[in-house]
């Protein structure tokens, strides 16, 4: 059976069934034994190896495996946590959760005033255990024997020595003086009569004195021997007192651990500090009442950035949480827990808060969603992308439609900071129909808010979408009636102005701007001026860009054709570039007149016209060439004309008023110009009065019009066609003018009453292209 115990102790010793791994060793001081971090195999944890080469040390070999011992038997918080103890042939290993030695920082003199007074009473409290309730000695207190944990809380170890003063073979009578700088620590009554004196004097005097030699090294970064016991340099003045009574040469003087600690609790005591108050209450802090509750989130707010974080990490942190969600903390307290939350890293971050994070998201209380919202840009950094988007998004938009303003107002805020961890999917789908709800929201800030939200999302926008949502909504913010819903807008607008095209500028946007140049408010009037003059800059730098024109070259075959004459720059008519083109237009008319024959006579067309319209009375050479300089034009004649183009009527002895009435009548016929299509064109012609003045000079008879009879309008264009000649003289007038001076004429009041025909709708139409042939022909 020794045997096989020593063979398995050898396997274990060469590391190959150890339940760790030894990494690297820690520099602990003067000890009995060497302190290694390392990592528990089973789930890769860290821990701290206290281990004992039995060979090297056998002198000393009663010290390690009594601190073995005690250490599987005393628990306490003030106590290093021991997760296992292994004892082999050649080593003996104490396996602990991950620690540092207390004097790493003690001779950086690293430690606040606040943390060594947190780290002083959880020693002191433990001494106050291991003496009153356990009946026993440590012996060797001092800054080599206390550690800091993972989570900054102070633990004490060193238990080489620790002996309970029921036995009566006690190891610290016999092996005292074997720790490590003994002679240093030891208290004078022990130096002077050995360590049996302890059975003559108080049970806690021996450490008594130890924790006294330890505040001094705490606030002075050392201790040197025994001269410097009591002195109270660099100690707080509020423990000066009491540490005093703890390095009294008489130890039946000395106040012992527990009395320093209950002189430290006393109102206004020197254990009175908001650290070691939240350090008792955060373990009940879900007992407490909300009054209590209250109590100590403002305490919490009232801590220092001095204080250590790890402590806040692992011990307050998770008790906050459970508060939160299961104790009814409310959002006090999850602000506190988010403000420790934001000096985690990543990791931490995603381990710890992370999973409450994304419950409280789905709580229903509308106070957890606010202060969610509110403290989301210091959380939003360690917030992997994917939970944004699956988890966390899909719970806030609740918040858009929320019958509370406020809730709907800080989602909105939120859409800024959880932006740029949302997808393309998300940001120009979902996200955009929520925000074009709180857009229209009955509230104005919401409005407002919602207007600065788009313009400052406004690059994670899709290009398919942005200029189509932006410019709908900073039109409509700008007709908003609130006055800073208008300002937005137009403060959005000039700030993402680069976003939009030139069109958009010109056609949508600056249409939009020129409302607000005259709104009531000068801070619109004065923002719109700025936001106007932005974009016209714009467009203005654009255009200077383009080509002068965009009409194709001239074809070769177009080029001798004589140019339309238009205004010139030094035409101060408004209207002098339309009488420029209508000048030319009878210029280029009057040359298409046929030309006379090589006899001198003018080539006769013979135009077709109905039975009823008598054939005109030919001219006689002698009046020829005057009739052709007058060229008359057919009475009918198309409505689509300007009334410049038609001959000025012909002046009579006797009949000024004559003349007013064929002007009324002209005007009239223009003013249907505009009014009547191509097919009312015909009928128009044919109501409409006709008159064949003749000039007065040639005496020409007058050929009697019988008004009953159908004018064939068809014939006569397709004369015209056929023809290309102009006859001025197509129709006798329905008025009679006498040719004797003095004679009376006869009017449309003497006459027969005229009836109105309605033409009869002929088959043969003339093509489009001869009735435009028409129509320029008329302006010779």
């Amino acid at each position: 059976m020794d045997f096989l115990k020593s063979a398995i102790g050898s396997a274990i010793a060469k590391g190959g069934g150890l339940p760790f791994s030894l990494g690297d060793r820690v520099d602990v001081g003067d000890s009995v034994w060497a302190l290694h971090n390392g990592t528990k195999r089973d789930d890769g944890s860290a821990c701290s190896i206290f281990a004992f080469e039995i060979n090297a040390n056998k002198s000393r070999l009663p010290l390690a495996k009594n601190a073995v011992r005690k250490s599987r038997t005393l628990r306490h918080p003030g106590v290093i946590k021991v997760l296992d103890t292994i004892e082999t042939e050649h080593n003996l290993y104490i396996v602990t959760e991950r620690v540092v030695p207390l004097s790493w920082p003690v001779k950086r003199r690293s430690l606040s005033e606040e943390t060594a007074k947190w780290g002083l009473y959880t020693v002191a409290s433990t001494l106050k255990f291991i003496n009153d309730d356990a009946s026993s000695v440590h012996g060797a207190v001092r800054a080599s024997s206390v550690f800091t944990s993972e989570s900054g809380e102070w633990k004490l170890g060193g238990f080489d020595i620790l002996s309970s003063m029921k036995e009566d073979d006690a190891i610290i009578y016999t092996y005292g003086s074997s720790v490590p700088d003994a002679a240093r620590y030891t208290p004078p009554e022990v130096v002077k009569g050995g360590w049996d004196t302890i059975k003559r004097n108080p049970l806690a005097a021996v450490d008594a004195y130890g924790l006294g030699i330890l505040i001094f090294e705490v606030f002075n970064g050392g201790f040197s021997g025994g001269d410097q016991a009591g002195k109270t340099t660099n100690i707080p003045p509020s423990m000066q007192q009491s540490y005093k009574r703890l390095c009294t040469a008489n130890p039946k003087l000395r106040l012992s651990p527990g009395h320093f600690v209950e002189q430290g609790k006393k109102h206004g005591g020197f254990f009175q500090t908001p650290l070691i108050r939240m350090t008792e209450d955060i373990e009940s802090l879900g007992l407490k009442s909300d009054a209590e509750r209250e109590e100590f989130i403002n305490e919490l707010d009232n801590l220092s950035g001095d204080f250590p974080e790890d402590f806040f990490k692992m011990k307050v942190l998770p008790e906050l949480l459970k508060s939160v969600e299961f104790g009814g903390g409310g959002p006090k307290v999850l602000a506190a827990t988010l403000k420790i939350g934001a000096k985690l890293s990543a990791d931490e971050f995603n381990i710890k808060l992370t999973p409450a994070i994304v419950r409280l998201f789905g709580n229903p209380d509308r106070a957890l969603r606010v202060c969610l919202l509110d403290n989301l840009p210091s959380m939003i950094d360690n917030l992997p992308q994917k939970i944004v988007n699956d988890r966390i998004f899909p719970q806030m938009t609740s918040g858009f439609t929320d019958v509370a303003p406020v809730v709907r107002e800080q989602t909105v805020k939120a859409v800024l900071t959880i932006i740029n961890k949302l997808n393309d999917r998300i940001v120009n789908g979902e996200l955009l129909k929520f925000l074009a709800r709180t857009a229209n929201d009955e509230q104005p800030g919401i409005r407002t808010n919602t207007t600065i939200c788009l313009g400052r999302i406004a690059k994670n926008l899709g290009q398919s979408t942005r200029s189509k949502v932006l410019i709908a909504a900073f039109t409509r913010s700008i007709r908003d009636p609130f006055v800073h819903a208008r300002n937005a807008g137009l403060l959005a607008l000039a700030a993402t102005s680069d976003v939009f095209t030139e069109e958009d500028c010109a056609v949508r946007i600056l249409p939009a701007i020129c409302p607000a140049l005259l709104d009531k408010e000068k801070l619109i009037r004065d923002q719109a001026n700025k936001t106007l003059d932005l974009y016209i800059q714009r467009v203005r730098k654009h255009a200077s860009t383009m080509p002068a024109t965009m009409i194709p070259a001239t074809a070769p075959t177009e080029a001798n054709k004589p140019e339309a004459r238009v205004g010139t720059p030094n035409d101060n008519s408004w209207a002098g570039w339309a009488i420029s083109s209508f000048t030319n237009k009878i210029a280029t008319a009057n040359g298409e007149i046929e030309p006379t024959t090589s006899n001198g006579k003018a080539a006769d067309a013979e135009i077709a016209r109905p039975a009823s319209v008598p054939r005109p009375a030919k001219p006689t050479p002698s009046t020829q060439h005057e009739l052709l300089s007058q060229t008359l034009r057919p009475p009918s004649q198309p409505l689509n004309r300007s009334m410049s183009d038609r001959p000025a009527p012909v002046t009579h002895d006797n009949g000024p008023e004559e003349e007013g009435d064929d002007v009324f009548d002209a005007w009239g016929a223009m003013d249907d110009d505009f009014e009547n299509d191509v097919d009312g064109f015909t009928a128009a012609l044919a109501s409409s009065k006709t008159t064949s003045p003749v000039p007065s000079s040639t005496k020409a008879p007058v050929v009697p019009y019988d008004g009953g009879g159908e004018p064939d309008f068809a014939g006569w264009l397709a004369a015209k066609s056929q023809t290309k000649a102009k006859n001025p003289l197509s129709k006798a007038s329905t008025k009679t003018v006498s040719t004797n001076s003095g004679a009376t004429r006869s009017t449309a009041s003497t006459a027969k009453p005229r009836t109105v025909v309605v033409p009869k709708k002929i088959d043969t139409k003339p093509k489009n292209e001869e009735v435009d042939d028409d129509w320029g022909d008329a302006w010779d």
